[in-house]
């Protein structure tokens, strides 16, 4: 596979460029490279294509600084990636209020191009789930607004006894023509917002939009693994196209919560316990928490505060790919703060079998203190040198 060209290059423009210096880059290299002015010039289409593709990135503030900060990994998966454009309808579909009837109406030299439509908007909602939903997966119910014909005027934007009528700044048509020497470019009718028709008297509720703001509530099924900040899309519940495109989506943002006991990473999960020296030096069989409720892991003798133990296949699903990840268990060597005498006097046992200096059991604060002093300067304390002056007279 090629690689994919600077989009920065694709347009001649810098990396600084402003978005009106972008659009118009992206006008040029259209007309230079348009098929219609390019008949069977294959070479002609690729740059037509890849002028788009770079143009939808750019063009697009977010997509700009993902692709400032990652280059085309960035984007790619995206309709804004490599090949995102099957042909150059596509291209048309997309960017009509920027390529207009550039080239006739349509858009395709006097070719009579399809009326294009465009999709609803996407709207998004939140959920929340505990650890556990996500490793199952889990069928939720969600509530999120979208806009939807407003019951007063039944989606027409008139008063009750009002009618719509023909726009006159555009026609009907709902969107308007503006020639600049060879170029003319077709946008939006200011009037009518597309509509191509007015009312004299708008609905008050509405405000003549003919659409109102409401909560809507349905259920969408999460499948088994998503993570923290996954997106799950349900299909064809965003807004309505305004001239009879496809609907929307609706895309909802998945938020896991923390576990008192587990770690994720990826699909592992990690889970620390604590152990007692003698567990960590003789070995012993732990009992742990997992997902499906206690398991035992073998410690090995001499274990280190820290070392992993791995548990196969206890971890958590991802729903791109098939199997598990595992269940890490950390060991945490735990000192105690309080001892009992029994447990004391064998430690001090074990202390000295090891040959090891520890803690007296008692010392004053002036036997410390001594001690610090011939520790610092390597020098007998006054009275010891005193002693040790007459034992050699």
């Amino acid at each position: 596979m090629p690689a994919q060209r600077d989009y920065y290059e694709v347009l001649g423009v810098d990396r600084n460029a402003t978005d009106a210096e972008i659009a118009s880059a992206y006008r040029k290299m259209a007309i230079l490279h348009h098929p219609d002015k390019n008949p069977g010039d294959e070479g002609a289409v690729t740059l037509f294509k890849q002028a788009a593709e770079a143009f939808e990135v750019l063009g697009d503030k977010e997509k700009r600084a993902r692709y400032d900060r990652f280059g085309h990994a960035g984007v790619n998966g995206a309709r804004g990636g490599a090949g995102g454009f099957n042909d150059v309808e596509d291209i048309f579909s997309a960017f009509g209020d920027i390529f207009g009837d550039m080239f006739g109406a349509g858009g395709r030299g006097g070719r009579g191009g399809r009326a294009r439509v465009h999709p609803g908007r996407d709207v998004r909602c939140d959920v929340t789930l505990t650890l556990h939903e996500a490793a199952d997966g889990v069928t939720k119910k969600v509530q999120f607004q979208r806009h939807e014909a407003c019951d007063d005027c039944g989606g027409t934007g008139a008063a009750p006894g009002a009618t719509r009528e023909m726009c006159g700044y555009c026609g009907g048509h709902g969107r308007v023509v503006q020639a600049a020497g060879i170029i003319r470019m077709q946008t939006t009718c200011p009037a009518c917002h597309g509509a191509g028709s007015t009312v004299s008297k708008p609905c008050r509720p509405c405000r003549g939009t003919g659409q109102r703001l409401k909560t809507v509530a349905t259920e969408v099924r999460i499948p088994a693994g998503v993570d923290e900040g996954t997106r799950v899309r349900i299909a064809g519940e965003g807004e309505k196209s305004p001239d009879g495109g496809p609907p929307g989506d609706c895309y909802c943002f998945i938020s896991v919560l923390d576990h008192p006991l587990f770690e994720r990473e990826g699909q592992h999960l990690i889970c620390r316990i604590p152990i007692t020296y003698t567990q960590a030096a003789l070995g012993c069989e732990l009992e742990v928490p997992t997902l499906d409720g206690r398991d035992t892991i073998k410690l090995p003798p001499g274990a280190q505060s820290g070392d992993i133990l791995r548990l196969d296949g206890r971890g958590m699903p991802d729903p791109r790919r098939h199997g598990l990840g595992d269940l890490l268990v950390q060991v945490i060597i735990e000192v105690p703060k309080k001892l009992s005498p029994e447990e004391e006097k064998l430690l001090r046992q074990l202390a000295e079998l090891e040959h090891k200096n520890v803690a007296p059991q008692r010392k004053s604060f002036f036997q410390q203190l001594k001690d610090y002093f011939v520790g610092e300067h390597g020098e007998p304390a006054a009275a010891d040198a005193a002693s040790a002056g007459d034992a050699d007279d």
